[in-house]
């Protein structure tokens, strides 16, 4: 498998990472900008840019808004979660909603992936 990203695609996740959802803006900067181990925001992997990707860990956080759960948004992130999982990466998703209303559970699972992707639990 080819494993360039699109290389068009580096403004876009340039300029979204400037217009961060308040969603992501508090996952960042309430958990992954102090995190133990590095998340990089809005990366580009091949034809695709995720909210949130660790490389040590292999792991791909997405938060979903309310597009995401119409039928053409599902299957668009079906295909799009099936691919980058081909690439050995595994994707988790929240909406928006876990964001305010379990934080703190988000944010431990998260922390559970991360060690269990690091330790080869997978």
């Amino acid at each position: 498998m080819e494993r360039k990203h699109n290389s068009q695609l580096t403004d876009n996740a340039r300029e979204l990472r400037k217009n961060m959802t308040k969603e992501e803006r508090h996952l960042w900067y309430d958990f992954f900008k102090d995190y133990p181990v590095r998340f990089l925001r809005q990366k580009v992997i091949d034809n695709y840019i995720v909210d949130f990707y660790c490389s040590k860990a292999r792991l791909a956080i997405e938060l979903d808004g309310s597009q995401h759960y119409e039928v053409k948004g599902m299957l668009k992130d079906r295909i799009r979660t099936e691919y980058i999982e081909k690439r050995n990466i595994m994707v988790i998703r929240f909406a928006n909603t876990d964001i305010w209303e379990n934080f703190s559970g988000v944010c431990q699972y998260i922390d559970l992936c991360v060690k269990e992707q690091m330790s080869g639990d997978r």
